[in-house]
């Protein structure tokens, strides 16, 4: 009997003491409740509170917001009263279907270049990458030409003039091209004008499609070249299939960062609102944003994706 005793006694202590797996996904639970309980209180509740604004006229009366007048008619007089949101929406829209191809053929050219094996590949690397880092805080306003202090502002200008008006004349004369239409060449020189920026913001997605093509598996460069396929051939062919969901991540993320810079012309808008204490009105503008973006979203995602290649093994 005393044997049982004892038997079960270390039965039941082997129970309550946890197993080393237990003990590491409570250290895992416990570090994702720090990111959960910071989630709810700075991202959710303020997120259900703007949405609940979106529906009032919203008026600061002694340390509390006064909620009046409730309805949908923030939402309509965004399109009907204010023209000035309705015209920057547009151009956002056509900014963003400017830039976005542009961007990505710009990054899978300098990927490709990038993959190759020449002398300072390393450093022509981080170059590329070095805006990602640097474009936060005052570094990013000075660029912009945002600081009026300090002899910094207009710095956008600066980095962009060498590709005004008169220098794409000259290059066009240079090269023989007369007579072009004045349509064409201020589009050439909308095109030109943005290099600085194109690069700029090229940075995430160049280093997207390098992970890609360093992913590009051995035997399929063999075959390609038993096959005797050139260049060319090899990026259609194999290239561009491999590296097509870095594509499709690309494309997510260069919209979505088209849409949230600091540049915007709405969220300049939904800001102005805000600072004027139309927290309500301004909410509602902020929301109809959220949802065009996740509309256009969703539209060039399941058009991309259906010609998006993924290796089955």
């Amino acid at each position: 009997m005393k044997n049982k005793n004892v038997k079960n006694n270390k039965n039941i202590k082997s129970k309550k003491k946890p197993s080393y797996e237990r003990k590491k996904s409570l250290y895992g639970y416990g570090f994702i409740a720090l990111w959960f309980v910071g989630m709810i209180y700075f991202f959710i509740l303020p997120l259900i509170k703007c949405f609940r604004y979106s529906f009032y006229d919203t008026k600061p009366i002694n340390g509390k917001m006064e909620l009046t007048n409730f309805g949908f008619h923030n939402y309509i007089n965004a399109f009907t009263t204010n023209t000035d949101y309705l015209q920057a929406l547009v151009s956002v829209l056509k900014d963003t279907a400017i830039k976005t191809p542009l961007i990505l053929i710009f990054s899978i050219f300098v990927a490709t270049i990038l993959n190759q094996k020449f002398r300072g590949r390393t450093f022509v690397r981080s170059v590329f990458f070095l805006p990602v880092i640097i474009a936060t805080g005052p570094v990013i306003e000075i660029i912009n030409g945002n600081m009026s202090s300090g002899g910094y502002a207009g710095g956008s200008e600066q980095f962009s003039s060498m590709f005004q008006t008169d220098l794409v004349s000259q290059v066009l004369e240079f090269i023989g091209v007369y007579g072009i239409s004045d349509k064409l060449e201020m589009a050439i020189q909308a095109v030109t004008g943005q290099i600085f920026n194109l690069v700029w913001n090229s940075g995430i997605q160049i280093l997207l499609f390098l992970s890609a093509l360093q992913n590009i598996s051995v035997s399929a460069k063999e075959a390609a070249q038993i096959e005797g396929a050139t260049s060319w051939e090899f990026f259609w062919k194999v290239t561009l299939p491999y590296i097509s969901p870095m594509i499709l991540a690309s494309v997510v993320y260069t919209i979505v960062d088209s849409f949230i810079s600091t540049d915007n012309p709405v969220m300049q808008i939904v800001l102005s609102k805000a600072s004027e204490w139309q927290h309500g009105y301004s909410a509602a503008m902020a929301w109809i944003y959220f949802a065009i973006v996740g509309i256009v979203l969703a539209i060039v995602a399941l058009f991309v994706n259906k010609f998006v290649y993924y290796e089955v093994e």
